[in-house]
């Protein structure tokens, strides 16, 4: 099958295939065009490509000649009319929210692959894209929180004193919360950390972090690691907590979001005022409203002396490591496609590529989308 790689478009750093992972797709048989200039925010150039063996072609001829084009962000609307029947189309595409995108596409015959759809499940572990990314994410939420607070994050014993520590508080203890707990503990933070599922607790205590803990949340054991809707009786007592773990503390990073609905507001608008000036929160549900009250999506604004960063994309701001663990996880993907003469199938009964194919041959598969259209 001939694979085409498309140039991102917008802030979107960060490319689909490194020419590492498009030398292992030619080797498994399958030329690969590369749009002009499409690893150049990633410090990868054309060259490097065309080394692999990929051929350097216009976006116009990727779309013409391609029967797999892949992209990390939604296609814009030239990219859409242009995808033709039968292809088949991998991207980012978060279709329980992006459903009518999905509509149009699967009118056209396209076989859309949504990346981030891939079941969360043990063989699916290598091709995940959501826990990579999430780990870049929740690093580089660190080290932004960082950048902008007036403080070390670690004690410091000096000749003019004594610096306390930095006291941080994370919310969600997923991937990209525990990355951001590993890396606020190795530049010496204070780390609290609060999450709906008592079962993280011990994951967050072997990497040096405190689990705020607030009892009777509603079973999350089955939701693929994302926060799911809860109590009122538990949401005041979350409340409770979370404001008194938050006035102490000097940095937030958010993370928790429930796939296809607004991200729960845990950060109230009373909490930013009772926190300390030249605090700093961090809000990675920025995109899907956010966990602050305060939050703009793609902006960084001042409530009453606390800075809220919202930024959903934190992962293009490390563009040559997140494209390398993005194309590694593309490439294991396309390894469980192959069948037994190492042809790319869509084999429906493998989980992993039913959950994953949202639609194909003009029928939407995916049954949460199916229900969002006929409902809109």
């Amino acid at each position: 099958m001939i694979f085409g790689l498309l140039k991102e478009t917008g802030d979107e750093k960060r490319v689909a295939l490194l020419p590492e992972s498009v030398d292992t797709i030619i080797k498994m048989g399958n030329p690969v065009l590369v749009e002009s200039g499409a690893g150049l925010n990633a410090f990868v150039s054309d060259e490097d490509y065309k080394k692999v063996g990929a051929t350097i072609s216009s976006k116009k001829e990727i779309f013409e000649k391609s029967e797999v084009v892949v992209k990390i962000g939604l296609p814009d609307n030239d990219e859409v009319n242009s995808l033709k029947s039968g292809t088949w189309f991998f991207a980012v595409l978060q279709p329980l929210f992006n459903f009518k995108l999905v509509k149009t596409l699967s009118d056209k015959k396209v076989s859309v692959l949504s990346l981030d759809m891939i079941p969360r499940i043990t063989r699916a572990q290598s091709m995940d894209v959501l826990s990579s990314m999430a780990t870049v994410a929740g690093y580089k939420a660190v080290l932004t929180a960082a950048s902008n607070l007036p403080h070390f994050f670690p004690m410091l014993t000096t000749a003019a004193g004594t610096i306390p520590p930095t006291k941080m508080l994370i919310m969600g203890a997923g991937v990209a919360g525990l990355q951001a707990t590993a890396t606020a503990r190795r530049l010496g933070a204070v780390v609290e950390v609060f999450d709906t599922r008592p079962e993280v607790k011990e994951q967050v205590m072997s990497l040096g972090g405190k689990f705020v803990d607030v009892e009777g949340a509603a079973d999350a054991s089955k939701a693929g690691g994302y926060a799911v809707e809860q109590t009122e009786e538990y949401k005041s007592r979350q409340r409770e907590a979370i404001h008194k773990a938050a006035v102490k503390a000097d940095v937030i990073i958010c993370t928790a979001q429930i796939p296809g609905r607004k991200a729960p507001v845990l950060i109230t608008e009373a909490m930013l005022k009772e926190m300390k000036a030249g605090s700093v929160v961090v809000d990675m549900a920025a995109s899907s409203g956010g966990n602050c009250e305060g939050t703009e999506n793609n902006k960084t604004v001042s409530k009453n002396g606390v800075t809220i960063i919202g930024d959903s994309n934190l992962q293009s701001t490390i563009p040559f490591d997140a494209s390398k663990m993005f194309g590694k996880n593309i490439i294991n993907f396309l390894k469980n496609m192959q069948n037994k003469e190492g042809k790319l199938e869509l084999n429906f009964n493998d989980e992993i590529i039913s959950g994953t194919c949202i639609a194909h041959d003009g029928v939407i598969r995916h049954k949460t989308v199916a229900d969002l259209l006929a409902s809109n």
